[in-house]
């Protein structure tokens, strides 16, 4: 049906359109003009009831008030006014403010506060009975009495602004008149806003009638309120699924907002369910999102229909919206509630051009332009309405939620059927590029076949070069380095050999040839030594020693270790010793160390062997085992610890590189060896995922630790 309206001629859509105009029009004011309870009022502070049953049929208190301006009068005060023969003589129409309420040849401000009383003459039958009063918000404070009892306060009433507490609520009072005539005294004071006085309807009836009356009312609130903002928060879920579309966000928060605000009137449940929530904070999040309403829908439909919002509009509307916004934020409620109708008239200058370009695109055939033409016809009307209730000028009641509730649930049609045809859409382009697929598959199976074969042969050539490729790259890297390790290191114990065989050539000193000789075959033997450690380090440095890695308990590790080197230590007549904490049956819940046992064995002989170099005969060297649980991930630490010479504290952090060697010159110690060992040790070390340090004091011996990583995985250890 949508397609067939939208294949109508323009001229026909226009006349669609202000057809719907004139409808909605006339429903309004049929509505406004409507009653929904007897048209009854008061004179000169008097309402005759007397021929009406109010209990089952409620009256609004319109009419004629007496009105005692800048006096708090008791009823007992108003009674002995009267006594004394002082009858009142100025009336205020209800419900209405007395801003403008011409008063000794002024008009009065919003600022103030008084006194009004009404006297009502009820119909035996209404006597003794249960009634009630509903009571609207009433700006800003008020004390009610009927007949002379005080039933009812809202804030505090006070004569000056600093004893003044201003409240907002609804209110349903319960009351039994024992006399067929009421008499209401209500004191209002207003030092906050730019109203003051009674600007609702009060309702006067049977409790039963007000009760079911009053609790409809809450339940539509209600009604309107969770689906307005149940639709928002489902829209910015929406947006949070698919962020290239932001149709949904602005709608989402436009709906928010105005959820938000039905909270804020009608019934005030957001007062209902926060008594304590500050009444200035409450004013300005009702003014803030009528100012942000106009800004938020423009961006939607400039979301949903591109291109007709103009570059202008968009700046102005931005710099309006933000100014209306600060005004509301920095000032008082009393300065920016003077600017209700300047916001309306931005809202509605908003609605007005959206609606033109509306209708432009309904004249072009856009889709979905006529539904949302037309619900914003719907919405325009409500919220005019609703700005002219709040100004005194319409007796229709808060209409906009309504009007908005509407509007939403049209757009949230729009937005699901945008998103179902765009999946249909999704759909079919799938299906259409699986049975294409599934053709081009069909023809090109053999082609295929052969191009996976003829792939996965070049594949394996290919791995098979990169591996060789890599292999003879680390070996020439391995080769590079070995030479230069060579021909760094053994330039001197090869310069010095050739000193020597040059002095038992010469015969220079024949009586030492025998030392000499003995002296070169020594530093033959040690430079031999020093080709196999440099090129097992060179391998390890490049990557070319391979680690079979196993999980082994690193007590075992150790203990088999001291048993294996036990009596090479004692034979150097040094004394060792093993703290692994515990016997054989504590060491089964030792931690685990992932390792290739023989390299490790390696690293940690190479920290053995220098200890006992720098460790004098009759020295202790103490092997021990020990769990560091203090870091993010445990570790286990293996230390080799000696009673030799010491390591200067300035030389600790350069012992590991390959480059270095001390010997200390104020010893008669005969060191030997080609200084390799700890930078093994190292490279072992890191390659198990581990670090290796030292401590010493350079007088009382070195410490030597090897921290690596708790093995943690659940498999079968081997012990």
């Amino acid at each position: 049906m949508i397609r067939d309206i939208l294949r109508v001629s323009s001229r026909t859509i226009l006349l669609h359109i202000t057809f719907v105009v004139v409808i909605g029009l006339v429903i309004s004011y049929a509505i406004m003009s409507a009653p929904d309870s007897p048209s009854i009022r008061s004179e000169k502070g008097l309402l005759d009831l007397t021929q009406d049953h109010i209990r089952t049929n409620p009256v609004k208190l319109d009419g004629d008030w007496t009105f005692y301006w800048h006096e708090l009068l008791s009823p007992e005060d108003i009674r002995n006014r009267i006594e004394k023969g002082e009858l009142p003589d100025r009336y205020i129409n209800i419900p209405g403010s007395w801003l403008g309420y011409p008063l000794d040849g002024q008009e009065l401000t919003g600022e103030g506060f008084a006194t009004f009383r009404l006297l009502i003459q009820l119909s035996e039958q209404d006597k003794n009975e249960r009634l009630a009063l509903r009571l609207p918000t009433i700006f800003h404070a008020y004390k009610l009495w009927v007949n002379g009892e005080l039933l009812a306060e809202e804030g505090k009433v006070g004569q000056d602004k600093s004893n003044t507490i201003p409240q907002l609520a609804t209110k349903l009072v319960f009351f039994e008149s024992k006399s067929d005539r009421m008499e209401l005294v209500m004191q209002v004071s207003n030092f906050h806003h730019n109203r003051g006085g009674i600007t609702k309807e009060i309702e006067l009836g049977g409790s039963n009638v007000l009760t079911v009356r009053t609790k409809l009312k809450i339940a539509t609130d209600m009604f309107i309120t969770a689906s307005l903002l149940v639709i928002g928060m489902y829209n910015l879920m929406l947006f949070l699924l698919r962020r290239q579309d932001r149709a949904p966000l602005y709608f989402g928060l436009f709906t928010l907002l105005f959820g938000v605000r039905s909270l804020l009137n009608g019934e005030l449940m957001f007062t209902q369910f926060f008594p304590d929530f500050p009444w200035e904070l409450q004013f300005k999040m009702e003014y803030l999102t009528l100012s942000l309403g106009g800004y938020v829908i423009t961006k939607y439909f400039e979301c949903i229909f591109p291109n007709y919002v103009s570059r202008w509009f968009r700046l102005g509307s931005r710099i309006v919206t933000g100014l209306l916004c600060v005004v509301v934020v920095v000032t008082p409620a009393l300065i920016y509630t003077k600017l209700l109708m300047l916001i309306g008239v931005v809202v509605v200058l908003h609605m007005t051009y959206l609606m033109v370009g509306l209708a432009k695109a309904a004249i072009q055939r856009s889709e979905g332009a006529l539904i949302f033409l037309l619900v914003s016809v719907v919405a325009l009307i409500t919220v005019i309405n609703d700005f002219l209730y709040f100004s005194e000028w319409s007796p229709i009641g808060n209409t906009s939620p309504v009007g908005l509730l509407i509007f939403t649930i049209a757009q949230m049609i729009l937005l699901s059927s945008r998103f179902t045809r765009a999946a249909t859409n999704e759909e079919r382009i799938t299906r259409e590029l699986q049975e294409a697929n599934d053709r081009l598959t069909d023809m090109n199976t053999n082609l295929e076949k052969l191009v996976e074969e003829r792939t996965h042969a070049l594949s394996a050539a290919h791995e098979d070069l990169r591996t060789s490729y890599e292999q003879l790259l680390r070996s020439e890297h391995g080769r590079k380095k070995l030479l230069a390790y060579i021909t760094h290191d053994l330039r001197l114990p090869l310069s010095s050999m050739l000193g020597y065989v040059e002095a038992v050539k010469d015969m220079v000193k024949p009586e030492r040839n025998e030392q000499y000789l003995k002296y070169i075959r020594d530093n033959t033997i040690r430079i031999n030594h020093m080709i196999g450690e440099l090129s097992f380090l060179s391998h390890l440095e490049t990557g070319q020693v391979e680690y079979h890695m196993e999980p082994v308990h690193a007590a075992d590790f150790l203990h088999r270790f001291f048993e294996q080197y036990e009596l090479v230590v004692l034979d150097a007549g040094l004394e060792f010793t093993l703290d692994i904490g515990g016997g054989k049956e504590q060491r089964v819940d030792s931690p685990i160390l992932e390792m290739d046992e023989q390299r490790l064995e390696q690293a940690v002989f190479n920290l053995l062997s220098n200890a006992m170099k720098f460790t004098s005969a009759g020295g202790i060297i103490r092997l021990a085992l020990a769990v560091d649980e203090t870091e993010d991930h445990p570790c286990v630490i293996i230390s080799v610890q000696d009673s030799g010479m010491g390591i200067p504290p300035d030389q600790l952090e350069q012992i590991f590189d390959r480059n270095y060697r001390y010997d200390r010159p104020s010893t008669d110690m005969k060191v030997e060896g080609s200084g390799l060992g700890l930078a093994i040790c190292r490279e072992i070390v890191q390659a198990h995922g581990g670090s290796v340090h030292a401590e010493s004091d350079g007088k009382t011996g070195s410490i030597f630790y090897i921290s690596l990583p708790i093995y943690t995985k659940n498999r079968k250890v081997t012990a």
